[in-house]
């Protein structure tokens, strides 16, 4: 039988925390709840989610800190709720490392959707596992693209850069994945929007820009290939000298 997937509750609104674990459980998700950003922080380590559902504003130290502690030694997802709706609170939970957003009041069917659907795309690395050498592009299995210095494995979500694995969020994989699967084709905020987050999500276009900012920090311009801006237009994954 296989071992339930772990989700940590962060809010301090027992109500809805309970209900939200009402949801899951029925989903055949193990739940924990926990009330305020020091505590988060604890059980994280000690419960070992698979993923967190984090509300924003908490006792003690809020959502924003939980997310980069949390960030600090674990590539687990995060999505965050809020009742706040600026775009401000939106963009800096997405720069923290968050991988979705949702506004309260929500529907639960729809977050426990949310939920499957990003635990679907990322698979767990152990937090305290160090940088490690790639493999060689011969001994890749799966669905993969590779450029020189990069390889984007797309059946395990494994990005090597540089001989080196990379730790990333699944939106962020999804978007690099997506972008260089088709070399010096330019599509849009809106069209990666659509693709990589799908027609229901109600995020603004600023949201791939944040993206695009992370993935830059973490693979830097390379001879060959670079993450480049088309002004006025969006994106592409420029591949240089290509044949």
């Amino acid at each position: 039988m296989a071992e339930k997937q772990k989700i940590l509750i962060v809010d301090d609104d027992l109500n809805i925390a309970e209900l939200i674990a009402l949801y899951l459980t029925k989903e055949c998700f193990e739940t924990r709840i926990v009330g305020d950003g020091e505590e988060a922080v604890k059980q994280f380590e000690e419960f070992k989610p698979n993923l967190v559902l984090l509300d924003l504003m908490l006792p003690g130290i809020d959502g924003y800190e939980v997310c980069r502690q949390i960030r600090k030694t674990s590539n687990v997802p995060i999505i965050m709720l809020s009742a706040k709706g600026e775009i401000f609170d939106k963009v800096l939970g997405l720069e923290l490392g968050a991988d979705d957003y949702m506004m309260k009041p929500f529907d639960t069917k729809e977050l426990v959707a949310r939920v499957k659907a990003v635990l679907r795309r990322f698979r767990n690395e152990p937090a305290e596992a160090p940088t490690v050498a790639a493999r060689p592009v011969e001994e890749q299995q799966g669905e993969f693209v590779t450029y020189t210095d990069l390889v984007i494995n797309q059946t395990n979500y494994d990005v090597t850069y540089c001989g080196h694995k990379l730790e990333m969020p699944p939106k962020e994989f999804e978007l690099l994945y997506y972008l260089a699967s088709h070399p010096n084709q330019v599509f849009t905020r809106e069209q990666l929007l659509e693709r990589i987050w799908g027609y229901e999500y109600q995020g603004e276009t600023r949201t791939v820009d944040v993206h695009i900012k992370r993935l830059r920090e973490k693979l830097k311009d390379h001879d060959e290939w670079r993450l480049s801006t088309v002004w006025g237009i969006g994106y592409k994954f420029e591949v240089r000298n290509q044949v």
